[in-house]
């Protein structure tokens, strides 16, 4: 839903702090992340109403400006919000606005931060197995003369990679605009920011074998310590092509 004159976001505030049925107001986005706004910046709103109120408020549904773009929905909702889904991130650095419940909101935010034991676990499991086989093609698409393919598949394991390592911190995983942002502020355990981020950095860009390579010996080492060691012994002997040493053919 759009307006001929635009809605603002300090006047919609107003009319939700008028209104008894809005129980929290959720900021997300670059203006929940310190030093993220620009003059692009939107406002991203969640407004949470209470379980079977009724409100004149549901008329700004969908509502989506360059402004202000609003998310409506009601308590019982929010709680399940992005958990799974790509609001995982958002919603796990939002900013509460309103909390009309004694610091409710603030906790349903507080969970989308960590995930389960379980949930972390298998999660891993599946961006290991993702992220080997992106490197594993690229490192043969190299070998083989195929650059273009290599460099694509190493592109496409840096994402993998990245999936990988949030989950087994037991976090989402930002997405790429605030990934030098949460890195600065909640650095991976274990790992040199500056480095992971200049490894990623160059293995996206030009694909080099020799830097996934380095790269892959660090994560096997974490992931075995994890207790994913099962997930890469089921590549067998084509480790060898995936680890850094000796032999491993013309092209790599």
């Amino acid at each position: 839903m759009t307006t001929r004159h635009p809605l603002t976001y300090d006047a919609f505030v107003a009319l939700a702090l008028a209104d008894p049925a809005v129980v929290g107001l959720v900021l997300k986005g670059s203006r929940a992340h310190e030093g993220m706004i620009t003059g692009h910046s939107d406002h991203d709103l969640y407004v949470v109403l209470a379980d079977g109120a009724t409100t004149d408020l549901t008329r700004f549904t969908g509502h989506r400006t360059p402004e202000l773009d609003l998310v409506v929905l009601t308590l019982d909702a929010f709680r399940g919000a992005g958990t799974p889904g790509f609001e995982r991130y958002a919603l796990a650095r939002a900013r509460v606005v309103v909390d009309r419940l004694d610091g409710e909101i603030g906790r349903i935010l507080r969970d989308r931060t960590r995930l389960g034991a379980d949930e972390a676990f298998r999660d891993a499991s599946g961006w290991l197995d993702a992220y080997a086989n992106s490197l594993y093609r690229s490192v043969k698409n190299d070998r083989d003369g195929q650059a273009l393919a290599a460099r694509l598949d190493a592109a496409d394991s840096v994402r993998f990679l990245l999936e990988l390592l949030f989950a087994l911190d037991r976090r989402p995983r930002p997405y790429n605009k605030y990934l030098e942002w949460e890195l600065a502020r909640f650095p991976l355990p274990g790992w040199d920011t500056a480095a992971l981020l200049a490894g990623v950095d160059r293995i996206a860009a030009t694909g080099e074998v020799s830097a996934q390579r380095r790269l892959f010996a660090r994560v096997e080492e974490v992931s075995r310590r994890a207790g994913h060691g099962a997930v890469l012994d089921a590549w067998g002997e084509d480790l060898a092509l995936m680890r850094p040493g000796e032999g491993h053919g013309a092209g790599s």
